[in-house]
């Protein structure tokens, strides 16, 4: 049986410990039995045209400038059916300059109000969906993300603002989403707010939406243990 082969590219700012999230993905991928290739340069995108077997590409890049030859490679990609999913800042708060990289992934990160340790709900909305099936809603204690979101996605789960205090807080109520899918071109794009840090991607909760999500967005199917 063909094995599917996963990129993971990991830098960027270093709060959100890329390299210790790169390695929680790793080892989730793995025991889906993916061949995972890790790479802490944004040079690694520009072997993906000759990654004739690449099904799926993570990127944990917080913030950060990407070259037009760098970023290329990853959006034809996914044009061309590559999967492409997530978390956070490492997908949706990178290289803030680019919007086609915004139009790919579905959202850009705008705000966290109350900053990291704030206790909320991450409410699930659609249980028919293969990623989402059977999970229920669960609490956090994280950054809350505040994010500008395409409305092409499907949003999978939502959590409600206000929580803490912030210049949004006099608009009301407003469920923003955590989590959801998209299509971009022919390729599958999978994105969850969650994973400040690695001790939160690595929360089974976290970790079961995520291990779904890559297999979504790769075409795999889950693997039981």
């Amino acid at each position: 049986m063909h094995q599917p082969k996963a990129l993971i590219v990991w830098g960027g700012w270093e709060g959100h410990q890329p390299q210790e999230v790169a390695e929680v993905f790793a080892s989730d991928l793995t025991k889906q039995g993916f061949a995972v290739e890790m790479a802490n340069t944004l040079d690694a995108f520009l072997g993906i045209p000759q990654a004739t077997d690449l099904a799926l590409i993570v990127p944990i890049w917080t913030m950060g400038t990407i070259t037009p030859e760098q970023l290329q490679p990853v959006l034809d990609a996914v044009r061309n059916g590559v999967g492409l999913a997530g978390c956070h800042g490492g997908m949706c708060d990178a290289f803030r300059n680019e919007t086609e990289w915004h139009f790919m992934t579905g959202g850009q990160w705008v705000s966290h109000p109350g900053n990291d340790g704030v206790k909320y709900t991450v409410q699930f909305l659609d249980l028919d969906h293969e990623i989402t099936s059977g999970m229920k809603d669960f609490e956090v204690c994280s950054e809350q993300y505040y994010l500008h979101v395409d409305p092409g996605n499907k949003v999978l789960a939502t959590t409600r603002f206000p929580v803490a205090d912030g210049p949004h807080v006099p608009n009301g109520e407003t469920h923003v989403p955590v989590s959801w899918t998209k299509l971009y071109g022919k390729g599958r794009v999978f994105y969850c707010s969650l994973g400040h840090q690695a001790d939160i991607v690595a929360m089974p909760e976290v970790s079961e939406l995520m291990t779904r999500g890559f297999l979504w967005a790769a075409r795999q199917p889950l693997k039981r243990a």
